[in-house]
């Protein structure tokens, strides 16, 4: 597995110094479809419900300092929407969430949970040996999974040699997961800080142990 360094740059860190990360690097095993995912998503989506509504989301600490730092990064995050809050609303709202491959589904599972937004790529596909946190710039080439063109000016942005590979809002097509990946790099930010942090990270990692058969796993956290 590829060695990767992930930085925070300074126009990131002084628009939004509260900001926590964690890279989770693991060998896995990629699926079209995990019955017993599915019903582990459906279960939790049934409290999720019980639990919450569409305005009350807007309250949970990781989905507003999402919003905010979006806000003091030059975003309006209520048309650019975190992927976390959109994930939740989707489901509030009686829509079932799309069923992609077994990595995306859990590391959505993962968001939900979490209220963290959380970047999923094939490492293999990242070109040069860094990944550096910036903000998206006026006219920035980036191409969103089932998106297309995406204006990330304003937007948290993860770049590496070639360019951006994962903003709060959408991943990058090239550096996508895919039915041949073995080497994932799953990214989540904590705009809110590192409470809760380690918990959810750990929620995560078990759900890839148990439906990706994730080997060699290693956290790396960075601020």
């Amino acid at each position: 597995m590829k060695a990767l360094e992930i930085e925070v740059s300074d126009e990131l860190r002084n628009a939004w110094p509260q900001f926590r990360g964690v890279a989770v690097f693991a060998t896995v095993k990629n699926t079209q479809y995990s019955e017993a995912l599915w019903q582990r998503i459906g279960e939790f989506t049934e409290l999720y419900r019980s639990k919450y509504t569409t305005d009350s989301i807007k309250e949970m600490p990781a989905i507003q300092a999402t919003r905010q730092a979006y806000k003091k990064c030059g975003k309006d995050p209520s048309r650019y929407r975190p992927s976390s809050e959109a994930l939740c609303r989707r489901i509030l709202r009686g829509i079932p969430l799309y069923q992609i491959d077994t990595l995306v589904d859990l590391i959505n599972l993962a968001s939900i949970y979490s209220g963290h937004s959380i970047g999923g790529f094939d490492l293999d596909k990242i070109q040069g040996d860094k990944l550096v946190l910036g903000i998206g710039k006026a006219g920035e080439p980036y191409e969103g999974i089932g998106r297309g063109e995406l204006n990330i000016e304003g937007m948290p942005v993860y770049r590496d040699a070639v360019g951006g590979v994962g903003t709060p809002t959408s991943d990058n097509e090239r550096t996508k997961l895919s039915l041949e990946t073995t080497h994932l790099l799953a990214i989540m930010n904590g705009y809110s800080g590192s409470e809760g942090l380690e918990e959810s990270v750990n929620y995560m990692i078990g759900l890839l142990k148990e439906f990706a058969e994730a080997t060699d796993v290693k956290l790396v956290y960075f601020k």
